[in-house]
């Protein structure tokens, strides 16, 4: 079965709470493990900061969408903006660059993405804009509940 959210929302930093904690009780009924549910949180604050940031240089009179859908055990992350753009792709997806020294960035947002993800893509238009997509899968461990003697 497939089930999907989106949500909009003003491009302001306090949003990004948001964003993160509308995904994790999202997907809740999956049971991700905590390491997942933290990796997600980090993807989601990562992408929605980068938007908020970069796309629309702290413009909180803009708006950042956030698609989730769930397909399975694979969870599908989308997040957009319509402002800048990208100017250069392959510049930006280096470790380390950044176009905001001064908030003193430390330019890993794309590449802490990637890692964490098991799909990551960039679409982006200088001047249109910005969407990532994410895929991640959410598998549940059983865990093994043992007994403590004394």
């Amino acid at each position: 079965m497939i089930n999907k959210m989106e949500l909009k929302f003003s491009a302001s930093l306090s949003n990004e709470v948001l964003a993160r904690q509308a995904v994790i009780a999202f997907i809740s009924p999956l049971d991700p493990s905590l390491e997942q549910i933290g990796e997600i949180k980090t993807i989601i604050a990562e992408g929605v900061s980068n938007a908020i940031i970069h796309g629309y240089e702290l413009d909180a009179s803009k708006d950042v969408f956030l698609k989730a859908i769930i397909d399975g055990e694979d969870l599908e992350l989308t997040i957009t903006d319509y402002g800048k753009g990208i100017e250069n792709l392959e510049e930006a997806r280096k470790p380390h660059y950044t176009t905001r020294p001064d908030l003193e960035r430390a330019g890993m947002g794309l590449t802490i993405m990637e890692t964490l993800s098991d799909s990551f893509a960039i679409k982006t238009l200088p001047g249109m804009g910005c969407k990532l997509v994410i895929k991640k899968k959410i598998t549940h461990e059983s865990v093994a509940y043992g007994t403590v003697s004394r």
